[in-house]
């Protein structure tokens, strides 16, 4: 919580590219549909979405992937913003192992969410032992998004750009309830961070590193 809270005062706005593809087999036959989009970033709260290309079902593209991005733009109000934070808040945590890996050393949790909320997801996350960053999220949603879907798995990617940690890879595998299969990925690449918030000088005796996991409470009072 410590090490999210100074990357998102630091980090203050950033572009990037995106490609959304869908597949869906089913009752209903089989059908595509694809995206690409340049997202901007604007802190707090501001997300704003630019459409490049379009192609396959205009269906898919109307329904799911523009959908998604009003979804994504609802989420960053402030009422929103803290139903989708990784917090004891929203969760309950245990620690299931650790893992080691060439890109690095990651602790693995299992998470729980406390409500229904769907912002919120059940399953396991592995957070970077160095930067304390979630590093990849995998689980189904806390809450069924739609009567149509019976079951979904989802799986989420961070990566490190400069000193922060930002989405790289996106996927979904949603069971239809009346039969079928839907397949969602997000790609992103080429983000440009053009807005950093720099520290002021520290006081005398004032540390810049994080403090020891044990001593952060969730509890602000």
């Amino acid at each position: 919580m410590a090490a999210n809270a100074q990357r998102s005062q630091a980090l203050r706005a950033y572009s990037g590219k995106r490609v959304y593809h869908l597949d869906y087999h089913g009752i209903f036959g089989s059908h595509d549909a694809g995206m690409q989009v340049e997202a901007t970033y604007s802190a707090p709260d501001r997300k704003e979405f630019k459409i490049l290309s379009e192609s396959g079902s205009k269906l898919l593209i109307n329904h799911v992937l523009l959908k998604l991005l009003s979804s994504e733009q609802e989420a960053q109000q402030e009422k929103y913003r803290k139903e989708l934070e990784i917090s004891p808040t929203n969760y309950d945590f245990t620690l299931v192992g650790t893992e080691h890996t060439p890109s690095g050393d990651f602790y693995v949790l299992a998470v729980r969410p406390k409500g229904p909320s769907k912002y919120l997801y059940r399953g396991k996350m592995w957070v970077d032992a160095k930067d304390f960053a979630v590093a990849r999220m995998q689980g189904e949603p806390a809450r069924n998004p739609s009567l149509w879907v019976s079951h979904t798995e989802v799986e989420y990617r961070w990566g490190k750009v400069g000193e922060f940690w930002l989405p790289v890879y996106n996927q979904s595998e949603t069971q239809v309830r009346m039969g079928g299969k839907a397949v969602l990925t997000i790609d992103y690449s080429d983000y440009q961070v053009t807005g950093v918030n720099r520290p002021g000088p520290r006081s005398p005796g004032e540390s810049s590193t994080l403090p020891n996991p044990a001593a952060v409470s969730a509890d602000p009072h």
